[in-house]
């Protein structure tokens, strides 16, 4: 019988390297599968939590925060859509493509955990930004993509207009953040293991075979990351 192991993605729906992250784990859990299933839970992290709604142009932000040049940027763009097409996942941008505020986007995806689609949303979410240049700011965007994976609408709608899990998703990333996590992608197995940025399949294979084989016997201490039911 397959074993459960719990896996906690922490990722923010503008970075392209949690996509790169996210594929190279389903690589890693495909390599597992009759043996291992996966119970993932995403969390909430901002790579640009100030900036106002209209975004802000790709080439400026990586040069105010990281004082990367256009060519650089463009360069580092061609890597990461060469390694996203390696696992089967088209990743576009253009000139005048731009980072987004993603608050919205967290908010529903923590209200998506509770209806059972989460893992769904989030990659519909990707989706969107990644390969379709959808502001994910927009309210629009974030009800077509939850439309899109069975979610209700009207239900969508309401938690996005009515500003809820706002203090939620607030918790939940400093709680992250006062645990270590500073980057993404960031991967937790078991509650045990971090797993910082975007690591090969092989990486994400064996520390969840590491985990497993470690696993604690039930009332043992294991390494406490500080991480409540966020």
């Amino acid at each position: 019988m397959p074993r459960t192991v719990a896996i906690d993605f922490v990722s923010d729906v503008s970075c392209p390297w949690c996509v790169i992250g996210l594929g190279n784990l389903d690589v890693a859990l495909k390599r597992l599968d009759g043996l291992v299933e996966a119970d993932i839970r995403f969390h909430p992290f901002e790579l640009n939590p100030d900036l106002p709604p209209e975004g802000e142009d790709r080439y400026a932000n990586v040069a105010r925060k990281y004082g990367t040049g256009r060519d650089q940027a463009r360069a580092n763009r061609e890597r990461q859509r060469a390694l996203a097409a390696a696992l089967g996942f088209d990743m576009v941008t253009a000139e005048d493509s731009r980072f987004f505020n993603t608050f919205d986007a967290h908010r529903l995806l923590y209200w998506a955990y509770g209806q059972g689609r989460q893992p769904a949303l989030k990659r519909a979410l990707l989706a969107a930004y990644h390969s379709h240049m959808q502001p994910p700011s927009d309210h629009s965007v974030l009800e077509a993509a939850a439309a899109s994976v069975g979610l209700d609408r009207a239900a969508v709608r309401e938690v996005l207009v009515s500003g809820r899990y706002a203090d939620e998703v607030r918790k939940a990333e400093h709680d992250w953040l006062q645990a270590g996590v500073t980057g993404v992608p960031a991967v937790v197995v078991e509650g045990r293991y971090l797993i910082s940025g975007a690591q090969p399949p092989e990486v994400y294979e064996r520390i969840i075979r590491q985990a497993l084989s470690e696993r604690p016997d039930p009332g043992a201490d294991g390494l406490d990351l500080g991480i409540g039911d966020t």
